[in-house]
Order: structure tokens, then sequence, then C-alpha cells
């Protein structure tokens, strides 16, 4: 009885062992991801600038995991192309990072001016790992929901629509990637589902997102006070030029009034009528001041479009140094390892 009762229970015993393999095995292949992003953010060995660009971030323990598995690179050379050969220009203009083969790399970008744009390309190409994890079933159902938040966001936020217009001619499933980064790193104000998505790997996204003003503000008011600069300059061009022509035709009346006032007084044309004279002269003093008061706003006018002119030749300057610290085909050269 005591035998039998020994095998039942290790038969027990042995069954619940083979299903604890199972589930173990079944849990394993379901985390396999998650297990390789372990094994790999373990044995990844950060350089000393992406470990300082790492405790900017403020990442979740997930985020932190995927984005150390995703072996990250900051490089300010050229090899930062070599390595993002990938990416089209012409889609994005400057490419400042990329998740290239299960890799992010990134351009290192130091000039103050730009201050939390490594961040925020940081995080953004942290997203397409992120997103790169998602089964295809959830990149469906994702492609779906977003597509349809972004549709409704744009009537209210052409800013949005505007800055996506690069990835148009993506496929649907490319451009919800794309715009999977863009949402969790440009947009302030997002529905919870979605906040509640990019928390799993994002510790505070608005930090990201105010670097994202802050330096996209940069190239913003650059812009926007070019533009106003050279609308003003067109209309006092304009002005300047028609009030020139109505002043130089004025001054050759003037003259012409003058010259024949001091041709009729030299003749004593007014020696009897000094009223006359004296209400001609006079008509003629106004004139000659009014000339002066014109061409001296003229000259002010002048000088305030040469001033403005200035302006706008150092905000180009500004401009074009900026776009240069953002080409990395203008980079140094890289430099072999010893």
């Amino acid at each position: 009885m005591a035998r039998s009762a020994r095998k039942t229970v290790a038969r027990v015993a042995w069954a619940c062992i083979a299903i604890l393999v199972v589930v173990v095995g079944a849990l394993a292949i379901a985390n396999q991801q998650l297990i390789s992003d372990e094994i790999e953010a373990r044995n990844f060995a950060p350089s000393e600038q992406v470990s300082s660009l790492l405790g900017r971030l403020d990442l979740t323990p997930a985020g932190e995991r995927v984005f150390l598995a995703s072996k990250p690179t900051l490089d300010a050379s050229q090899h930062f192309s070599t390595q993002c050969s990938d990416v089209s220009h012409g889609e994005q203009g400057h490419v400042l990072g990329c998740y290239s083969k299960g890799t992010i790399h990134l351009f290192g970008v130091t000039d103050k001016r730009l201050d939390g744009i490594v961040e925020v390309t940081a995080a953004h190409e942290l997203l397409h790992a992120a997103y790169a994890r998602m089964s295809g079933d959830e990149q469906a159902q994702m492609t779906k929901k977003l597509r349809a938040f972004y549709d409704e966001r744009i009537a209210t936020d052409p800013g949005l629509k505007e800055r996506m217009s690069v990835y148009d001619a993506l496929s649907p499933g490319a451009f919800a990637n794309e715009l999977h980064s863009v949402l969790g790193t440009e947009v302030h104000t997002l529905p919870k589902w979605l906040e509640e998505h990019y928390a799993q790997w994002l510790g505070k996204r608005s930090s990201i997102v105010d670097d994202f003003d802050r330096y996209h503000g940069v190239f913003t008011q650059l812009q926007d006070r070019s533009k106003t600069l050279e609308k003003q300059m067109t209309a006092l061009r304009t002005s300047v030029e028609q009030r020139r022509e109505t002043y130089n035709a004025a001054v050759a009346r003037f003259n012409a009034d003058a010259q024949n006032f001091t041709k009729r007084n030299n003749a004593y044309e007014f020696a009897d009528d000094p009223e006359a004279f004296e209400r001609i002269r006079d008509g003629l003093t106004a004139r000659q001041q009014q000339l002066t008061k014109d061409r001296e706003q003229l000259e002010n006018d002048i000088a305030s479009y040469e001033t403005m002119r200035t302006e706008l030749q150092q905000l180009t300057k500004t401009s074009d140094e900026l776009d240069q610290k953002l080409n990395s085909d203008l980079a140094p050269p890289a430099t072999r390892p010893n």
C-alpha cells in the first residue's frame, strides 16, 4: 500500500515537473525577445558619452534595457554617415540618428544652441527599436490607431502634418513606424492610451518634448524672423522706390519754379507787387522744407532697409552654421582605432 502511494506521488511529481518544463518553455518562447534583450543589455559596455546620454534620458527599466540591447553608438565623425548609409537624406534632410540592423546610431551634435537634439533623437530611435519588437498583429493594430489619431490631430495641428510630410512616400506601415517615434518625442498632449503606451519606455516623456520644443524653436524663430524681415523689406523697398520717384519729380518742379521765380525777380517783376513776391517766396520756402523732410525720411528708410538687410544676412549665416552642424557629411573624418 505504501509502495503504491509512493509510486502515485512520484507519478504526480513527474507530471508536475513535466508541466512546469512545458510552462517554462512556453514562457521562454513568449519572452524570447525580452530574455535576448536582457542578455544583450548586460553584455553591452556603453561608451562614456552613451552612458552620460543614458543618464539624461530618464528611461524606464524596460526602456533602458531596449536602448542598451540596441548597442547605441554616439559618433561626431563621418563614420556616422556610414553607419546610417541606408537612410535616405532626401527623405529626412539631415539624418541625426537611425535604427539600422538592430542597432541605434546617433550623430553627436555638440553646439550649445541645439542642446537636447541628441536626447530627442535617441528617444526617437529607441521608439523605433520598441516598435520593431512588436508582433506583426501589434504593429497592424498600432498602424490603424496611430493613423486614426493622426488624421484627427492634423486638423488642428498643421505643424505636425508639415513635419510628417517628409514620410508621405512611405508605406502605411513605415509611415506609422515614423509617426510612432514622432508623436512620442515631439507632441505634448496625447490620448491616455498612447501616453500609457510610451510610458513603457520613457520615464518622463514631457522632458523629451520640452527638449524638442527648445531646439526646434531655434530654427522656427530664425525662419519666422527671416520671413518677417523679407516681408518688411519688400514693402519698404516698394514704398521707397515709389516715394523716391515722387520726390525726384517734386524736386524737378521746385527747381523749375525756383529758377522761374528768380528770373522774374531779377527782371523786377515784383517791384510793384511785394505781396506777390512774399507769397511766392514763402510758398517756395515751405516746399523746400517739405522736400528736405521727404529726403530725410527717404534716407532714414533706406538706412532701415540696410539694417534689416544686415540682420537678414546674419540670420542666414546663423541658419547655415546650424545646418552645417547637423550635416554629418561635413563632420571630421573618422579616426582609425589604435
